[in-house]
């Protein structure tokens, strides 16, 4: 059973296992996605990680004897950190976009 939390809130620039063996582009450690590559990389993170849980939930409930409740409790615990997570990028970002709007020129 893998435990293991990766952040996902690190600069692509310290992460280099992120970039698939690609050398960072010079200006300034960017991938070639940029930000919305990593933020639909995070969005299908976080939604697998649901899926997963809730495909250990109804092995729980259809008692499944391979299927631990520990492993089940973790799994749903791990989704609700990343959409908890999900949720507040979310917020922040309509927060700058109306901040942005609001700006006078």
């Amino acid at each position: 059973m893998n435990l293991r939390l990766t952040p996902n809130t690190m600069p692509v620039a310290v992460r280099p296992s992120l970039l698939g063996g690609q050398a960072a582009s010079p200006l300034g450690g960017a991938q070639a996605g940029g930000f919305s590559g990593a933020l639909k990389s995070a969005l299908n993170t976080v939604s697998a990680a649901q899926n997963d849980a809730t495909r250990l939930q109804r092995e729980v409930q259809l008692e499944n004897p391979q299927v631990s409740l520990e492993e089940t409790m973790v799994a749903i615990q791990k989704a609700q950190i990343g959409f908890q997570a999900t949720l507040h990028v979310r917020n922040r970002m309509v927060q700058a976009y109306t901040d942005i709007m609001n700006m006078q020129v």
